[in-house]
């Protein structure tokens, strides 16, 4: 799969962005999903939003402006649009909680065909857990987008049958978002949206462990 059409990360991340409407309240995880706000159109009034309690994060600040006292949930120097504000843990995660984000985007280790979310355990020996907010955002927001790689380094798809990685959520994720391709999760199966400019079908589904709807 090395030599397939794919979008790069910044443009994952601006494919995101298209999908994140006016006035909506988002959530960015930690890593690639964090690009997103990097490619919200100027204009847009988005409301974002970090577990650490910051909302109306604005794109990462230019070399030599980060204020380290304002930082995401990743411990990432962020800026704050106009109105933007920093408040206690437990009001961010009161507001994960009562389902007051429109969205939250989210990496993974996988994402089975019911839309299961792995993203905090690989459940290897020596690996560090953490899950952070990822199982109260996964079931808080009322939709859940993944952002990640189609596949793993050593070329294992990432959208499964079954996780075989410990679950952060259960049939949460709606859309799924990688550098091969847009895919949304129906009670139907999995359901291709777009696909990177070039891609063939037979090689995004042979890097798929699941049958995709065209």
């Amino acid at each position: 799969m090395t030599a397939a059409p794919r979008w790069t990360k910044d443009q994952m991340a601006a494919r995101v962005a298209q999908d994140i409407a006016e006035g909506m309240v988002v959530n960015l995880g930690i890593g690639l999903p964090t690009r997103v706000a990097n490619h919200l159109p100027p204009g847009r009034e988005v409301m974002m939003h970090s577990e650490n309690g910051v909302i109306g994060i604005g794109p990462a600040p230019p070399p030599g402006a980060e204020d380290f006292d304002l930082i995401n949930a990743g411990k990432q120097p962020v800026t704050l649009r106009p109105g933007g504000a920093y408040f206690h843990h437990a009001d961010s995660f009161a507001m994960m909680r009562g389902g007051h984000l429109d969205i939250c985007v989210l990496g993974a280790f996988q994402v089975s065909a019911a839309g299961d979310l792995a993203n905090w355990h690989t459940g290897a020996a020596d690996a560090i857990p953490a899950v952070g907010g990822a199982m109260d955002l996964a079931v808080g927001a009322r939709r859940t987008f993944v952002l990640m790689e189609h596949c793993t380094k050593a070329g294992e798809p990432k959208i499964v049958p079954r996780c075989t990685y410990p679950l952060t959520g259960v049939a949460c994720v709606s859309r799924i978002y990688t550098d091969l391709a847009v895919i949304d999760v129906t009670p139907a199966g999995l359901q291709l949206v777009e696909m990177a400019p070039g891609l063939a079908f037979e090689l995004l589904q042979a890097a798929t462990a699941v049958p995709l709807r065209r």
